[in-house]
């Protein structure tokens, strides 16, 4: 049986990365703390900011489609680091920019940095998550979270010592570069082990090959409470998971639904991207309206309203760090199934109740039933046994990066239809719809089990 313990630099690589995803998150928030501060000094409007907002999401999704390619070409390693550090430094130019065109330019380059390090630090976790025993893709979003987190309470603490967003700004600037010297060292180059080639990794997806070999026409998945003992040294090509970077045949990619398109985007990383979408609008629908929900619903105060994003908040970061452990029981399509039932019906909760606690309950269902979605659609795309692992990553968190905006959007044009409250089934179905769908996020080496 192979070791289930990675070795030392492997384990170094995981720490290197989540540091990275803290940064980003811890970073993000720094920004979003200073709005008001850099609003006031560069004497923009609020419709503006709202117009240079939209321009900044526009740079973040052509840096994330110009990152996949780029990560493909020169490895998702020397791009996380390159993403990392230009982010860093568009943080320092966010902190001195004293006009609306000093702004405007300032987002353009923090959104496409921001969006190429999205999609390179998710490829490097891939290549990490290949290396390791057991699913890890989840705990990289909950470091993100808990990055968000610790960059609220310091650019809270920071502005109530009277420090100057200049000050604030240099300081994380800094602290982001050394971080990222720290880090990228350290993180998996090409050349990075596979554990999944010899000891069948997150066996609850893909069983091993002696037991499909006995199976030939088993329809779905089955569980093993001890899936390596009968795996193969040496398993069929078919069912190996590549390391970053190799290339598979054209008629193995049409084999498992990995083959081009009519774009050269395939069936799979379409449907992948669709989930995300869907997975996403509902996240950004929790984040921009749960509060405002609240308040309208059961007309109560706005302190106890912002209560409805904190048990959302709260639980989506929980449940980022329990979600790999149960990916590694379960497999993907059942933390994206049954998770999306569970927001389905904390959603529900929201549609019906009058009760303050049970709307509390709804929406932090809603958090821990999206917690492992996202990671789960991810690691689907960066296994497609593709080439082009990256670039299928950077249209997968496109789409959903388009669903994240396009979520509270649609929820503010259908509030002239309706109450705020009746929106929610927007995302309600959404999540019922992502249910039906989970068996996308399956490997395309083995079919999903029911």
């Amino acid at each position: 049986m192979a070791a289930t313990t990675p070795a030392p630099p492997i384990r170094i690589a995981r720490l290197a990365l989540f540091l990275i995803f803290g940064l980003n998150g811890l970073l993000s928030a720094i920004w979003i703390v200073h709005i008001p501060a850099v609003t006031q000094r560069t004497g923009v409007s609020h419709s503006t900011l709202g117009m240079l907002l939209l321009l900044m999401a526009a740079a973040a999704i052509a840096g994330m489609q110009a990152a996949g390619p780029l990560a493909d070409r020169f490895g998702s390693r020397t791009l996380t680091a390159a993403a990392a550090a230009g982010l860093s430094v568009t943080l320092l130019g966010l902190g001195y920019a004293t006009s609306t065109v000093t702004l405007a330019a300032a987002l353009l380059a923090y959104g496409f940095c921001n969006g190429a390090l999205d999609v390179s630090m998710n490829a490097q976790a891939v290549v990490v998550e290949r290396a390791y025993p057991r699913p890890i893709m989840s705990a990289f979003h909950a470091f993100f979270s808990l990055g968000g987190l610790l960059g609220a309470v310091a650019g809270a603490a920071a502005q109530r010592a009277d420090w100057t967003s200049h000050t604030t700004f240099a300081v994380s600037t800094l602290g982001g570069l050394a971080v990222v010297a720290l880090c990228a060292p350290r993180m998996l180059g090409p050349g990075a082990p596979d554990v999944s080639a010899a000891a069948g990794v997150h066996a609850a997806d893909s069983p091993p090959p002696a037991r499909r070999a006995a199976e030939p026409d088993a329809g779905h998945e089955t569980a093993d409470a001890n899936p390596a003992r009968d795996a193969s040294p040496h398993p069929e090509p078919e069912w190996r998971a590549l390391p970053y970077g190799d290339a598979v045949p054209s008629d193995a990619r049409a084999a498992t639904g990995a083959a081009p398109g009519p774009r050269g985007i395939s069936r799979k990383v379409l449907l992948l991207g669709v989930i995300a979408f869907a997975l996403l609008m509902a996240e950004g629908v929790a984040a921009d309206w749960s509060a405002l929900q609240l308040r309208d619903r059961l007309e109560v105060d706005t302190a106890t309203a912002a209560f409805a994003f904190a048990a959302f908040s709260t639980t989506m970061t929980l449940g980022r760090l329990g979600a790999d452990r149960v990916s590694g029981r379960f497999g993907r399509v059942a933390v994206v199934r049954w998770g999306t039932l569970l927001a389905a019906f904390g959603f529900a909760l929201i549609l019906v109740s009058p009760w303050l606690p049970v709307t509390l309950a709804g929406w932090a269902l809603c958090g821990i039933g999206l917690s492992g979605g996202v990671p789960q659609v991810f690691t689907a795309a960066g296994n497609l046994g593709s080439s082009a692992s990256a670039t299928d990553m950077s249209r997968v968190f496109g789409l959903g990066y388009i669903g994240l905006l396009a979520g509270p959007a649609i929820i503010g044009w259908l509030t002239e239809l309706m109450p705020l409250t009746a929106t929610m089934a927007v995302p309600l179905i959404a999540m019922l719809l992502c249910a039906w769908g989970a068996r996308a996020v399956a490997p395309v080496s083995a079919p999903a089990r029911d």
